[in-house]
């Protein structure tokens, strides 16, 4: 049985309230539910790049909370057309023979205390299973519309939605192995990460993880050649990537279904290939009637620079899977693919309770408004140079040995330091950046993936000030860390 003394309880001086919360999650719920993250960190309040702790300090986001508020933390515009949406702000009519007790909404002046408890305002529904709504209709035409619009998308013509990333792979690999079951078997990209749960967590790993699924047929993906910016633009030698691919394809023949990549290793510790990698894939993808699927769950909607990753890496998948910044922290994903190998699946085959719910359906819709209507992705462009700049900053405290992204994703590797491992020298960077500067302001990060490697992920609205100050915070704080270690 493991014991509480493996997972100690994460506290900081003088963050009682912080803490009070620390110990009640730590009471109430399994570690299992979330990821090791050394800080704990306990959000109070966000706004646009910033959280604050319940003690009133403030921090840059560097997480976006796990690439999902592209568009930065509440934002006013955002959260307007949302509940527009929803059909939450303004005057909103009661339809004509209403029951009594239907209201008009205006949430500036409702008094809730003195609103009866069976008074109810007409709005969208929040749940419409098994029905259809005019915003999911909505959201649909708009998400295909919006996606044919990119070079690279115009198989992707058919929704089927999903409230987690997880399911939207999940989806996307059933309605691939319905095309013809006498094709049973999956080709995933080693150490990728498409989820924990059921066939997205069999694609996930490598062979050696635990509860492997025999169906699923493991290939390499660039790491070594790729492992830091200095070496971009190096030609990639496929030859051993096309050896493993054919090698395959002798084995099982038209047993092979499917190929599930991402655009870059993202929990597999930020490695980002050239172009001619996954071209690859696809052209062998092509070249064998294999479906190409393309995870962009962690990439979509402007991650990378392009609003999706097949447009960068000039790719036309059969399939797409979408999330997190899909919906800026609404919970909501989906697989946009070929309608006719979806058609495999029978009515109910993909149903869930949450899938178009309206509420995820208004977030889309509201996150699609803004990026159609800005220019946040060439000013996520802009700020690729500068983050690689203050990025590469870091190797000079000798803590920082590799630095890899593009757009507004990157990963520092961490070197061995003060009688440390590199795991653990990533451990106490987390910590020192959350504790920040004097004064208090800090830098949110998560645990470190594979081992050693920590994310960088701001939201993409952050500022070219806020960029320049946030770097110059993290150097400030790896380097008094690194000199602590060299007294």
């Amino acid at each position: 049985m493991t014991s509480a003394i493996e997972f100690p309880a994460i506290e900081f001086p003088g963050e009682e309230l912080s803490n009070l919360a620390r110990r009640t999650i730590r009471q109430q719920e399994p570690v299992a539910l979330r990821t090791f993250t050394p800080s704990q960190m306990v959000l109070a309040r966000s706004a646009g790049v910033f959280h604050w702790t319940p003690e009133g300090r403030r921090l840059y986001d560097y997480s976006s909370g796990v690439l999902v508020a592209n568009l930065g933390h509440n934002p006013l515009r955002w959260m307007q057309r949302f509940a527009n949406y929803m059909g939450w702000t303004g005057q909103v009519p009661a339809p004509a023979g209403t029951a009594t007790g239907v209201v008009p909404l205006d949430l500036a002046t409702l008094n809730i205390e003195a609103t009866p408890a069976d008074a109810f305002f007409s709005a969208v529904t929040m749940t419409a299973y098994n029905a259809v709504t005019p915003i999911e209709a909505e959201a649909c035409a708009r998400l295909v519309r919006n996606i044919q619009s990119w070079a690279g998308g115009k198989l992707l013509d058919t929704v089927m939605w999903a409230a987690s990333g997880s399911e939207a792979i999940q989806k996307a690999l059933w309605a691939c192995l319905h095309r013809d079951e006498s094709r049973d078997l999956i080709i995933a990209t080693r150490y990728g990460f498409h989820g924990k749960k059921g066939l997205a967590g069999a694609v996930t790993g490598c062979e050696t993880d635990h509860d492997r699924d025999p169906r699923v047929k493991f290939i390499s993906f660039p790491m070594l050649e790729i492992d830091d910016v200095s070496r971009y633009g190096q030609t990639l030698d496929l030859a051993p990537y096309r050896k493993e691919l054919d090698e395959l394809w002798q084995a099982h023949g038209k047993r092979l279904n499917c190929l599930i990549t991402e655009p870059y290793l993202g929990g597999g510790g930020s490695y980002h290939p050239p172009a001619a990698y996954l071209q690859l894939l696809q052209n062998f993808c092509r070249e064998h009637d294999i479906l190409f699927i393309l995870d962009e769950v962690q990439a979509n909607f402007g991650r990378t620079g392009c609003m999706f990753a097949f447009e960068k890496y000039g790719l036309e998948p059969d399939f797409v899977a979408l999330g997190k910044g899909l919906g800026n922290g609404v919970p909501v994903s989906a697989v946009v693919g070929r309608g006719d190998v979806m058609a495999s699946l029978k009515y109910g085959e993909a149903s869930d309770t949450w899938s178009a719910n309206p509420l995820g359906c208004a977030a889309v819709l509201a996150t699609l408004d803004e990026f159609e209507a800005t220019d946040i992705l060439e000013h996520t462009r802009k700020l690729t140079p500068v983050f690689f700049e203050g990025l590469n900053r870091l190797k000079d405290t000798g803590l920082i040995t590799k630095v890899r992204g593009e757009g507004l994703v990157f990963g520092i590797e961490c070197a061995e330091a003060g009688g440390l491992t590199s795991k653990q020298v990533a451990i106490e960077i987390v910590k020192a950046a959350y504790l920040g500067r004097a004064g208090g302001e800090g830098i949110h990060l998560l645990g470190p993936l594979a081992g050693n490697v920590i994310r960088i992920s701001p939201p993409n609205v952050i500022t070219l000030a806020q960029s320049r100050d946030s770097l110059q915070l993290l150097h400030d704080v790896v380097q008094k860390l690194a000199q602590s270690w060299r007294k």
